[in-house]
């Protein structure tokens, strides 16, 4: 696969009165910040650094917008790896529809029932649009959910939750592909290299 991290962040932009009706400021604790930002959202090529299909826009706009503006892009033969705050019903579907495959953390309190336990311990399960779709088990899409723990590592969270599309553990192990999940930090790197040493 050719990886590749969905992510956003915000930038800085100059400290002009336009910039500031246009993009607006986040609040600070005396008052607002020094300077109007923009909110972005795009795909980055975890070897190379490339950000690229990045959406922009004002401060206020969630990220989830913009992500649904991102996520067009992707194509078979791409593994994409998004953190716990991406996944939704609706944004799994769309990302998913150009045949990439996706890696995405999920929260820890997300249902996923045990449909089929697989022999890497990872299982089958569903994820619904509503509650009521889960209840009458209604357009579920099926979803394959590894879960495993950091032993032995300082500040890490009890539980990770990863789904992906990949359902069979013999072209993916769970092993694998909870090592791989790790690789999305290359985003935070590539992001620090963007607004730290390149200015933005």
């Amino acid at each position: 696969w050719r990886l590749v991290s969905l992510d956003g962040s915000t930038l800085d932009v100059a400290d002009t009165a336009e910039n500031e009706e246009a993009f607006g400021r986040p609040g600070a604790s005396r008052g607002s910040s020094a300077y109007p930002k923009i909110r972005f959202v795009g795909l980055l090529e975890n070897g190379t650094h490339v950000l690229w299909a990045a959406r922009m826009a004002d401060y206020a706009t969630d990220e989830i917008t913009l992500a649904k503006e991102v996520v067009p892009a992707l194509r078979a033969g791409m593994l994409c790896l998004a953190d716990r705050f991406f996944p939704s019903h609706q944004l799994w579907q769309q990302a998913s529809q150009k045949g990439a495959d996706l890696l995405w953390r999920v929260r820890q309190n997300a249902r996923l029932e045990v449909e089929k336990r697989l022999s890497d311990g990872s299982y089958l399960s569903r994820i619904y649009a509503s509650t009521s779709d889960r209840r009458h088990e209604h357009n579920g899409v099926a979803v394959r959910v590894i879960e495993y723990r950091l032993k032995d590592v300082p500040g890490s969270d009890a539980l990770y939750r990863l789904l992906t599309t990949i359902l069979d553990p013999n072209e993916a192990p769970a092993k694998e592909l909870a090592a791989l999940y790790h690789e999305r930090w290359e985003v935070e790197t590539a992001l620090d290299e963007l607004k730290t040493h390149l200015r933005g």
